[in-house]
């Protein structure tokens, strides 16, 4: 159990059967009547954000989360297998497990997953990767760092919109948070 009053951005708690992280959180104190806590609730499954208060002082459980670092082997039928890399254990997991970062997965990527009692909450990809652009529009003469996007398609399947000088086979930084093109990779 964790105190309302000990809430940081961050912590985990299991509220209706879900696993929260609060996103937000503010200690209220009125003139009149009992202190309060607002804060910003994200669901970890499907993402969604409530604003929920909790009274002072008010017991909430605490989600225990486990973290474990994976290394993406193959894909088998539709799942993604992944290695433990000190137990060398397998765990396979579906596309919807993982989320819209399965567009940017390739063998031997290390990504975080992480479990709630036994249970594949999310998968967190490295912020930035770097991969190989396989297609995209030739770029012309005159095009500047400043002229313009265009999409591109990357060695995993993924596309994203760069610059109008970037061409086929260059190494490219992505953020995989938000789909954009960071910088080329030398």
């Amino acid at each position: 159990m964790i105190s309302s009053n000990d809430f940081r951005t961050g912590t985990t708690i299991e509220l209706d059967g879900q696993v929260w992280r609060v996103v937000e959180f503010l200690h209220v104190k009125p003139g009149k009547g009992s202190a309060f806590v607002r804060t910003k609730l994200k669901s970890v499954q499907s993402g969604n954000v409530v604003e929920k208060t909790f009274r002072a002082g008010e017991s909430v459980q605490q989600a225990i989360l486990e973290k474990s670092n994976l290394q993406h082997t193959y894909v088998e039928s539709g799942d993604y297998v992944f290695m433990d890399m000190t137990s060398f254990e397998e765990t396979r997991l579906s596309s919807e497990q993982i989320g819209k970062g399965a567009k940017y997965l390739k063998e031997g990527m290390e990504v975080t997953v992480i479990f709630h009692n036994g249970k594949v909450l999310e998968v967190e990809l490295p912020i930035s990767i770097t991969l190989k652009v396989t297609e995209t529009d030739p770029g012309v003469k005159g095009d500047t760092a400043s002229g313009g996007t265009k999409p591109a398609i990357l060695e995993t399947g993924a596309q994203v919109m760069v610059p109008l000088f970037i061409s086929v086979g260059e190494m490219i930084k992505v953020d995989t948070r938000n789909d954009s093109y960071l910088g080329r990779e030398n």
